[in-house]
């Protein structure tokens, strides 16, 4: 099945990592536990969830300059891509999975990600895989989750 990017959505990027400290602009220098930090983020705009390619794209190539505060994990070396989970919306889910999140007893990373809204964070973590959890809180939402699985050295 094939997987229609140019849909206006609300994307999971999942991240698997080893004990590392990484700058991050304007929030300086974060230490990060070894295992999964997930960034939860909207694509509501003209160019829909090709926002995700960006990214992909970013993780595998690391040849850009970081804009965001997530692409410092990108181009870190401590930090691979591990999968996404996109879902099609029109609907403003993104910091309403954050907040969930946050009910539900997720680390995060404060002030991540959330620069353009009162969320705490965007940027969670968990010692061990947290597709099936991400996949199960889509569903909870009425959102079906497209998982991308992947591969890079």
């Amino acid at each position: 099945m094939s997987f229609d990017y140019s849909n206006k959505g609300v994307y999971f990027l999942i991240f698997k990592n080893k004990p590392s400290k990484v700058t991050t602009g304007k929030l300086g220098y974060i230490s990060f536990k070894e295992g999964y930090h997930v960034y939860v983020g909207s694509a509501l705009g003209p160019g829909g969830l090709k926002r995700v390619k960006r990214h992909i794209s970013l993780s595998k190539n690391r040849d850009k300059n970081p804009r965001w505060h997530i692409d410092n994990l990108h181009i870190s070396q401590c930090f691979k891509l591990f999968a996404t989970i996109c879902a099609i919306t029109d609907k403003k889910y993104e910091c309403l999975v954050a907040q969930k999140l946050i009910q539900n007893n997720w680390n995060y990373i404060p002030d991540f990600g959330c620069s353009d809204c009162s969320c705490q964070s965007h940027l969670f973590y968990r010692k061990s895989n947290p597709i099936d959890e991400i996949k199960h809180l889509f569903l909870e939402f009425g959102l079906e989750p497209y998982i991308n699985h992947l591969n890079f050295k």
